[in-house]
This record gives structure tokens, sequence and C-alpha cells, in this order.
């Protein structure tokens, strides 16, 4: 026994610091210089200027000269003067290829009014010095020549205007909008729906980032009073939850009735139909709302018992955002991040999709650009990137969290803190674990590659007969996301260990993996309720938000279908009280695991002191008393906790 306790490696917090997993860093390096490479030469074929500045079907490039493509005719033009594209019909859209299928030409403006005839075409052409027919016709023939119907837009052209910076002339109409959409959106079959749906979010638009603005707020009021209030946060909230989940049932239901009651035929069809729309859409969200609120009571009535223990826990918590108050700024940080990142891959993305070579399409004449093989290995080399990076952003929020409030639990004088823990966590995070969190982050890229890989084909499989294998699809899709995780879980507390001592990431992990599976008892209640209270306050966010868009937009009924402006503000919601509870709940975890460790290797002897404060002290007690008394209750034991009680009383 005595040999196996020497080989034990004892937890030394913060005392000695090295670099980790350097050849995953090395490796990631060496990634990030192939996704670079890819953007140089994506850049270098001359996709970006296309891009920008677009190019017409003979593939000029708009507002500059150009060379001559062989085979092709009339290319090579000088389109200096020439910056925009105008599109003949741009309302045709090629459902399968996702492109705009219409003839592009370079113009000196946008139609900025309908003309009605050729013409008008032809004055337009002659006033402004934009010919909005194939090159090759002259204006003075437009109205004549036997070949406008095809070299020349339909007839009438709408208004358009340009787009900021990429210079399309895009049409002003609303009703072309939806007609964009459904290239995206290929499952509706009634597009006369999609039409009022798309109508409806262009009219609401301003509600819905108002609404998006509330929800932001309200996300940072409740981070407030988890702060000051934690004692009476979790009773407050799961009144208010209970509250507002009734009442928001009750007022779609009195919607829905009101909505009944005054859709007639007297209305004009389409408003009739519009009212229909909302009638039905009320309906759904009010037998939505009210299941969801009687499971939500259901489950608040028998985890009742349990509210004391999270209350002890988050005023724990709450004290460490008194301490580390740039910890509320995290989410905000890893936003602007992955938004900056994720702009950046698009904008590659866009550009190895235009920097194919020209081909000529036999059946219409007109060029397009075909990807070539090994292009197409770059974008699958930048697909991996978009998930390996993302994760390694979102580890790294991970990690700078871990070090601040492990630096905040294992400082016995809280005076000696750093001025800012978040800042020096961040520097040693990129001195030394860089490597360590782009391991951990690239194993959860190994799990979400082939989970996405299979829910793209059970996609594809729908509507076929074959339903054993989208079935089997299915299970394995469910069972690589309930992987993925448990190895996220894994992920944070092997961060959490290498902050603590600086230890490689499987060593991390296996140290953490053993700290939690001492404490499995603990760590389910604890992570249960405390999930199960954070989650009511992500419900009370949406609900608010979602409660105050249905007033506003009931002031619009009569023009505006509410199903997609809805869905768009709630999900919003969600996205922003998720992001700023995760930090409240990370905090938890991480302090949890130290104290498991304070705990276990310490036993508050001199030498040998405890590192948590009084508050941590009680909640200790009052856990274990719970505990203790409902084991008594039930004529157990508490074996199980031996982890956690091997000092002896901790007062």
């Amino acid at each position: 026994m005595f040999q196996i306790s020497q080989k034990r490696r004892d937890w030394k917090p913060l005392e000695d610091r090295r670099c980790t997993d350097i050849p995953w860093l090395l490796l990631f390096a060496i990634f990030n210089i192939g996704m670079l490479f890819i953007c140089g030469f994506a850049i270098s074929t001359g996709a970006a200027s296309r891009l920008v500045s677009g190019y017409d079907s003979y593939g000029n490039i708009c507002g500059q000269k150009n060379t001559k493509i062989p085979g092709i005719d009339l290319s090579g033009q000088d389109q200096t003067s020439k910056k925009y594209v105008f599109f003949l019909d741009p309302c045709n859209i090629d459902i399968v290829r996702r492109k705009i299928k219409s003839m592009a030409l370079c113009v000196s403006s946008c139609p900025e009014t309908t003309l009605q005839t050729y013409d008008d075409l032809k004055t337009f052409a002659e006033k402004n010095g934009s010919n909005l027919c194939s090159y090759e016709l002259i204006p003075n023939t437009y109205p004549t020549d036997p070949n406008r119907v095809t070299k020349c837009p339909n007839l009438p052209v709408p208004p358009s205007k340009s787009l900021p910076i990429f210079h399309r002339c895009t049409p002003a109409d609303i009703a072309c909008y939806s007609k964009f959409a459904e290239a995206l959106i290929t499952f509706v079959s009634d597009n006369s729906v999609l039409h009022r749906v798309i109508a409806g979010v262009m009219s609401s638009k301003e509600i819905i980032m108002g609404l998006c603005v509330l929800s932001l707020v309200l996300s940072i009021i409740l981070m407030g009073v988890i702060r000051y209030i934690s004692a009476v946060l979790v009773w407050l909230l799961t009144a208010v939850v209970v509250i507002v989940s009734v009442g928001g049932a009750g007022v779609l239901w009195w919607l829905y009735v009101d909505h009944r009651v005054s859709a007639n035929a007297t209305l004009p069809a389409n408003e009739l139909q519009v009212a229909k729309d909302n009638e039905k859409a009320l309906l759904i969200y009010a037998i939505a709302a009210t299941i969801f609120t009687l499971v939500l009571l259901l489950l608040m009535f028998f985890m009742r018992k349990r509210v004391a223990l999270t209350i002890a826990l988050f005023r724990v918590a709450s004290k460490v955002f008194g301490q580390l108050p740039l910890l509320v700024m995290q989410p905000f940080w890893t936003f602007l991040t992955l938004m900056f990142f994720w702009v950046y891959w698009i904008t590659v993305l866009l550009l190895l999709g235009t920097a194919g070579n020209p081909v000529k399409n036999n059946q219409t004449g007109l060029v397009e650009f075909e990807m070539a093989e090994p292009l197409q290995y770059m974008v699958w080399y930048h697909a991996v990137g978009l998930i390996w990076i993302s994760e390694f952003i979102l580890a790294c929020q991970q990690m700078t969290v871990a070090g601040a409030v492990v630096t905040y639990y294992f400082t016995r004088d809280k005076s000696q803190l750093p001025l800012t823990p978040i800042l020096s966590s961040s520097m040693r995070l990129m001195r030394y674990h860089l490597g360590t969190v782009a391991k951990g982050a690239f194993i959860i890229t190994l799990v979400e590659i082939p989970r996405l890989i299979l829910t793209y084909i059970h996609s594809q499989l729908k509507g076929s007969e074959n339903a054993c294998a989208r079935c089997m699809l299915k299970a394995c899709v469910c069972c690589l996301w309930c992987l993925e995780k448990c190895l996220s879980f894994l992920n944070q507390n092997a961060y959490v260990a290498t902050a603590i001592n600086s230890t490689s990431f499987c060593t991390s992990a296996r140290d953490a993996f053993i700290i939690l599976a001492e404490n499995a008892l603990r760590v389910a209640t604890i992570n249960s309720v405390g999930d199960f209270v954070l989650f009511l306050g992500k419900v009370l966010i949406v609900s608010c938000t979602a409660f105050a868009g249905v007033l506003a937009l009931n002031y619009q009924r009569e023009y505006t279908v509410w199903v997609l402006p809805l869905i768009i503000v709630c999900l919003f919601a969600f996205l922003v009280a998720h992001c700023f509870l995760s930090i409240f709940e990370m905090v938890v975890d991480v302090l949890f695991l130290c104290f498991a460790i304070d705990t276990k290797y310490n036993d508050g002897s001199p030498g040998s002191e405890y590192y948590m404060d009084k508050a941590l002290m009680e909640f200790v007690e009052s856990s274990r008393k719970a505990e203790a008394e409902g084991k008594r209750a039930a004529g157990g034991d508490s074996r199980e906790m031996k982890p956690m009680t091997r000092a002896g009383t901790l007062a």
C-alpha cells in the first residue's frame, strides 16, 4: 500500500507551470498554415475581384478591363465604366444549383423606376448610357430586334438598387425576396405560404431587431440578479417562470379565440388567408405552450426538495462573479471572435466557389466557372477547419474561465489575486496550454464530422422506402451526439485539471475523470439541479421575449404572418441566454472540481489547510446534512461519500 501511495501524483495547484501538448500545437499551426494557403490561392486566382465586383455571362469582370477568353464571344471587354451587375430575370432561380438562372450584364447604373416597354429600355440606355440588353444589340433596335425576347430583360423591368460593396442590382420588390428564399427552402410545397411568411418577416424587421435587443438586455439583467441576490434567485425564478408559463399559455388561447372570432368571410381574400394562417399558428402555439407548462410544473414538483442545495451552490458562484466581474464579458469576446472567423471562412468559401475555370455552356453559349477536382479537396479541408477552429475558440473560452476560477479558489489570501485574473489566465493559456486546447478541440471534431455526415445522409434518405436504413442512421447520429456531449464535459474538466496542475490533456482528463467518478452522486445532484435552474433562466428569457413579441405583432395582424418572426426571435433569445448562463454553469462546474480536489488532498490540519472560503464551508455542511438526513430516512449508509469526507468534520 505504501508503494502504491508513493506512485500517486499529488495535486499541486498553481505551483508548477510548463508547456503542455507541444506536438499538437505544432500540428494545429501547420493546419492553419494550410488554411491560409487556401485563402491565398483563392485570392491569387482572381476570385476576389469576381466575388466583389461580379461578372457577366461572358466572363467579363465588371468595373475593370478584361482579357479575351478563347472561344468565348463578347469576352475581353473594357467594363471600367460599368460597375454594376444586372440580371435580365433576377427572380428566376435554379432551385437545384442554388443560383440565378438568368443572363447577367455589366451596366453603368441600375434602373430605379419600372420600365414597361422596350421603348423605355431604349430611353433608359440613351439617357444613362446603361444598356440593359445583351451587348450585341444596339439600343436603337431594342423595339424591333427579333432577338429582343431572349436578349433583353423580361417586361416590365422592376426597380432595383445596388447592394453595398458587391454592386449587384437587386429588385426592390419584397415578392422577389421570397423567390430568393425558395432557392434555399426547397422542402416547402406551398409557395404562396412562403411568400406570405417572407413578407411578414420583411414587414416586421424593426420589431424583430427590437425583440433581439430585449433578449440581450434580459440576459444581462438576469446575470446581475444571479450575482447580487442569489439567495432568493431560485425561488423568485421558479415563481416567475410558473406565472409567465401559465400566463403565456392563457394569452395564446385568448388570442386564438380572438382571431377566430374576428376572421370572417367579409375580409378580402389575401387578408382572410393571412388571418387563417395566424389562427392556425396561434392554435399550435397555444397547444405547445400548454403541454410545455404542464411538463414544467411536473418537473418542478419532483425537484422541489433539492432547491435549498442549489441556493447554497449559487451563493458561492456569485462570490466568484463579484471578484471576477470580467467573466460576464467572456461570451462577448468569444462571440466576436467566432463571428470574425466565420465571416473569414464564408468569404474564403465564396472565393473558392468563384475560383474555377471559365467553361462555355453548350446549351446557352454563356460562361460558367466550374470547380476543378483539386479545388473540391480544398473545400473539404476548409470545412474541417470550420469545425476544428470553432471548437478551438470555444475551448479557449473554457480554459480561460477555468484558469481564472482556479486562481481565485486556490489563492488563500484573496487580496493577493492578480489585478485581472481573466487576463492572467488568458496569458497563461497562450504561453503554456494552446496545445492542450487544440487537442481537446480535435477530439470533438473527430466525433462531430461523422455525425454531420450521417445527419446529411439521413436528410437525403427522407421520402425513401428504406425505413430500416433511416432508423439505423438516426440511431448512429444519436449515439455520436451523446458521445460528443460526454467528451465535451470531460474536456471541460480536463481543462480545469490542466489549469491546476499544468499537465497534458490525457493526464488531466484521466485525473479529472477519477475525481468525478469518486464523487458521482454529488456530480449528478449538482449538475441536475444547477442545470435545471439555469434552464429555467433560459426559459424565462425566451418566454418574456416571445410574450413581448406576441403583443407587438398583434398590432400587425392584418398583414403579418407570425410564424417565422416569432421563431427567429425565440431562437436568438435562447442563444443569447445560453451564452450568458453557460458561463455561470461553467463557473459552478469548475468550483465543484476544485472543491472535490481540496477535500480529497487536504484535511484542515496545519500544513494541509483547506483552500475553500467560509461560504463554501457552509455549503459543504448544509449539503452534507441534507444528504445524511436523506440517507438515514432511506435506511442507507454514507459509504459513497468517503472520497469527499476523508478529512472528517469540516467545521
